[in-house]
C-alpha cells in the first residue's frame, strides 16, 4: 500500500462530489486527462478499485465509499496541522450575501473549503434577492454580495455572464396566453426582465407561483404550474429549457461580486480571491 497524497485526495473527493472525472477537472481547474491520473494513482496506492465505470455511469465500489471517509479525515488532519503550524491564521468576522441561486450551485464548494483553511474566520451568510442584498450592503449590514446586475450597469466586480433562457418541466412545453409564470417576488431581476420581454412582444402572462428560494420555484414548474425565467448554466436540477420559438428573447444576465469597502481586511480579501477564483473556472 502506498501514500495517500493529498492532491490525489481532493481529487477523488472532487469526482465522488462531482459524478464524474470532466465535471470534477471544471471544479478543479484540471483536464480530464489529469484527473484520471490522479485517480489511477490513488487506485495503484490503495491497492483496490475505487471507481466501477461503465459507458454510462460512475459509481463507487465499496472500498471507494470507505476511502470518502479516509480521505476526509486525512485532508482533515493535514489542514488542522497546517493551521496549527502557521503564523498567518486569519480571524473575524464575514457578512456575506448570496443570490439564491448562486447558494443553490456554485458557492457551497467555496465557502466550504474557506472554512476548512481560516477556521478562525465567522461566516454570518444571508440568502436572498440581488437587490435586496445590494441595498443592506450599502446600509452596512453586509460587507460582500455575489449577486446579480443588469448588462449596462457598473456596480461590483463582473464574475461571469450567463445566457437567459425559458425552463420549465419538459423541453418541449409549449404555452398559449396568458404565459403561466413562476417567478420570484419584486424587485427580482429575472422577474423584471421576463415581464419587459412579454410586453415587448405582446404576450400577456399571469403569475401562477411566487417564491423567495429557487427549491419553492423549482417546486412549482415540476408540478406544472409554469414556466421560469432562469440563467442558463444554473438551472435547478430536473427542468429543461423550452423550445418554444413563439416566447421572447431575454438577453444576458451578469454575475457580480459586490464589496462594501474598497480596502478589504484581510479575511475578506481572502474570501473574494477564493470566489473569484472559482468563477474563473466556472465562467
Amino acid at each position: 500500500m502506498g501514500v495517500f497524497e493529498p492532491e490525489l485526495l481532493r481529487t477523488f473527493l472532487a469526482v465522488e462530489r462531482a459524478g464524474g472525472f470532466t465535471a470534477a477537472g471544471r471544479i478543479l481547474g484540471l483536464r480530464q486527462s489529469t484527473v484520471s491520473g490522479h485517480i489511477a494513482r490513488l487506485e495503484k496506492a490503495a491497492g483496490r478499485e475505487l471507481f466501477r465505470r461503465d459507458t454510462r455511469n460512475l459509481a463507487l465500489t465499496a472500498d471507494g465509499a470507505a476511502m470518502v471517509g479516509f480521505a476526509r479525515t486525512i485532508l482533515d488532519a493535514q489542514g488542522q496541522a497546517e493551521r496549527y503550524f502557521s503564523d498567518s491564521t486569519l480571524t473575524g468576522l464575514i457578512r456575506l450575501g448570496a443570490s439564491d441561486d448562486v447558494m443553490a450551485r456554485e458557492l457551497p464548494d467555496v465557502l466550504l473549503e474557506f472554512q476548512r483553511t481560516h477556521p478562525g474566520v465567522d461566516l454570518e451568510l444571508t440568502v436572498g434577492l440581488s437587490e435586496n442584498l445590494k441595498t443592506r450592503m450599502e446600509t452596512g449590514e453586509l460587507d460582500l454580495v455575489v449577486g446579480k446586475r443588469l448588462p449596462g450597469e457598473r456596480h461590483g466586480e463582473l464574475l461571469w455572464r450567463d445566457r437567459l433562457v425559458w425552463a420549465g418541466r419538459s423541453a418541449t412545453t409549449e404555452f398559449d396566453d396568458p404565459v403561466p409564470l413562476v417567478t420570484y417576488p419584486p424587485p427580482s431581476l429575472t422577474r423584471r426582465i421576463a415581464l419587459q420581454a412579454l410586453e415587448r412582444d405582446a404576450r400577456t402572462w399571469r403569475v401562477t407561483c411566487t417564491s423567495d428560494s429557487q427549491l419553492g420555484l423549482r417546486a412549482a414548474v415540476l408540478a406544472g404550474l409554469g414556466v421560469i425565467v432562469h440563467a442558463e448554466t444554473l438551472i435547478p436540477d430536473g427542468l429543461r429549457v423550452l423550445g418554444d420559438p413563439r416566447l421572447p428573447m431575454l438577453g444576458d444576465l451578469e454575475f457580480v461580486l459586490m464589496r462594501r469597502r474598497t480596502t478589504l481586511s484581510a479575511p475578506e480579501q481572502a474570501l473574494c480571491d477564493a470566489i473569484v477564483a472559482t468563477a474563473r473556472r466556472f465562467g
